[in-house]
């Protein structure tokens, strides 16, 4: 067997005759398999004995993995019959990104007979992943492998950087996955929805793939034909990273890191990420480093290659870089001194809202669906400067302005953080801190973009995590923002549905005359004040450092 490591096995026909005989030889007399990975240069770096029937290719190097990149092997191997490729060995190619995969078929007499090979096609070759060559007599094999493998690893390379070119350099690049058995149009919001978190997070969409299924698989969450079929999606988009629109326990992320040697990320641990990235205040930072531990601590159970693929970058943020090699005690032992530092956060929090309550101010709370408009419409009533972005989770500390009206009359206003559908546990429990500025809430005014697609499915979760919360109770105005982009028979059927709901354009000011007077009906200072027109001064607040 060591002679097999000490030879080279050239590119132009894969090896030489000498050495095609030798391998009949050895794998009839052991009446095994043996394969040889071969890099470029015809050296060979492994060789692996297998079973009668196939091989186990062990846990390889990665140096060479990226965007557009095969792994520089080629894997070599005896059939002990006379059987082509077997499925097995072209999901190995695919999985392992390999040049090609080559089986010299060995007959009874330990002779070798054919040469059967197969590599990976560039993306617009064909609609097949790969590409099997005519069988050949194994002393008439002309195929240059080396080169084969260079031009394709070119178009590969190429086709990634056509796609970088269209998105921002330095982004990574992902493969939105969406399993389920809802209807398909109900996938496809869904996955819109995780392209625009993945968008904030920084990532760049490469490809989307949506698979309904009757049954979830435990294992890899889908089939693994199907997973062959998005490996070649992440190959020939340069894509490196596998996004899921599930919740993926820990041993499915390890399985699929293992199987497809890509950076697996959930919803999630993308949602994690955002907060990470945006959290400002030290009271949202420990609130996020709290989610990040406590989503990472089951899946802390060995240092293996699926635990590797989580440090560093988009899913790897924040104390997710720093926190993954620390045991799990350690990891209690943080998370009980978080809690206790929130704890006290939470009673200064308190103190200051019993100091309001005190001033006998109604507190108005803004709630609703990440990305509504809720800190533009704080901005426009209150004339503050609060970070307002088109983009997912653009606020996550809690802000408080004093609004005060022509009538003498004020109320406390808060802009919260944005709800999201299956808002994770581990944020909907460290944000708790965050959301009691909700509980001492005398009115609710929950916004709803009016122009999204999903609005009903959006006002629909916002009311589900407010029951959750126990905030059901507290009276509410439901505010259709944004407004103006609406149709007029959209807007009539919109309203049809929700005939309390106050249309507003918090950007042009539009509709705000009727939202502020029912502010002033229904806040527990009483009714029957009528506010002037806000499109002039009648409305202002103290200056912005007010009541932080």
């Amino acid at each position: 067997m060591e002679r097999l490591l000490t030879r080279r096995y050239p590119g132009q026909g894969g090896y030489t005759l000498e050495q095609a005989r030798e391998l009949a030889v050895l794998s009839a007399g052991i009446s095994r398999q043996i394969g040889l990975l071969i890099d470029r240069k015809g050296r060979p770096s492994m060789v692996i004995v297998g079973e009668q029937k196939g091989i186990y290719i062990p846990e390889l190097a990665r140096s060479r993995m990226g965007t557009g990149r095969l792994r520089g092997l080629r894997l070599l191997h005896t059939h002990l019959s006379e059987e082509p490729l077997s499925e097995e060995d072209l999901t190995d190619m695919l999985f392992l990104r390999l040049d090609s995969v080559a089986a010299l078929t060995v007959d009874q007499a330990a002779a070798p007979r054919t040469l059967f090979s197969a590599h990976l096609l560039p993306p617009t070759a064909s609609k097949e992943p790969y590409r099997l060559l005519p069988p050949a007599d194994w002393d008439k094999v002309d195929t240059d492998f080396t080169a084969q493998a260079l031009a394709l690893e070119d178009e590969l390379s190429r086709e990634g950087e056509s796609l970088a070119a269209h998105g921002e350099a330095g982004r990574e690049l992902a493969v939105l996955v969406c399993v389920s058995d809802a209807p398909r149009e109900d996938m496809e919001a869904s996955l819109d929805e995780l392209a625009a978190l993945a968008d904030t997070a920084g990532l760049l969409v490469a490809d989307r793939v949506v698979q309904r299924v009757a049954k979830v698989n435990p294992k890899f969450i889908l089939g693994k034909g199907k997973l062959a079929e998005i490996e070649i999606v992440a190959l020939r988009s340069g894509a490196g990273t596998l996004l899921f629109d599930n919740e993926l326990v820990p041993s499915q992320i390890r399985n699929l890191a293992e199987v497809t040697e890509l950076k697996i990320l959930d919803r999630t641990q993308l949602i994690l990420d955002i907060f990470a990235q945006n959290a400002r205040t030290r009271s949202g930072k420990l609130q996020v480093e709290m989610a990040q531990l406590k989503y990472l601590q089951p899946r802390l159970v060995k240092q293996d290659r699926a635990m590797s693929r989580l440090m560093g970058g988009i899913g790897g943020r924040g104390p997710g870089e720093t926190k993954l090699e620390i045991d799990r005690r350690r990891i209690r032992e943080r998370i009980a001194r978080i809690k206790n530092e929130l704890s006290g956060l939470r009673k200064r929090r308190a103190a200051a809202r019993a100091g309001r309550s005190g001033a006998g101010l109604p507190v108005v709370s803004l709630v609703g669906y990440t990305n509504a408009g809720k800190s533009t419409l704080l901005n426009t009533l209150t004339g503050s400067e609060v970070l307002a972005e088109n983009r997912l989770f653009a606020t996550l500390d809690p802000t408080t302005r004093r609004l005060r009206f022509p009538s003498e009359r004020e109320v406390i206003l808060t802009d919260t953080v944005g709800f999201i559908r299956e808002l994770p546990k581990e944020l909907m429990e460290a944000f708790r801190a965050t959301l009691e500025e909700l509980e001492s809430a005398d009115l609710l005014v929950q916004v709803a973009d009016a122009s999204h697609r999903e609005v009903l499915h959006q006002i629909r979760a916002v009311e589900e995590i407010l029951r959750d919360l126990g905030l059901d109770t507290i009276p509410r105005i439901l505010v259709m923002n944004k407004w103006d982009r609406m149709e007029e028979k959209a807007g009539r059927e919109l309203l049809s549905r929700f005939p309390g709901a106050i249309p507003v354009s918090a950007l042009s000011r539009e509709g705000l005359n009727p939202l502020v007077t029912e502010i002033l009906r229904r806040a527990p200072f009483g009714g029957g004040v009528v506010a002037r027109d806000v499109e002039g001064d009648g409305i202002w607040c103290d200056p912005p450092d007010a009541l932080q």
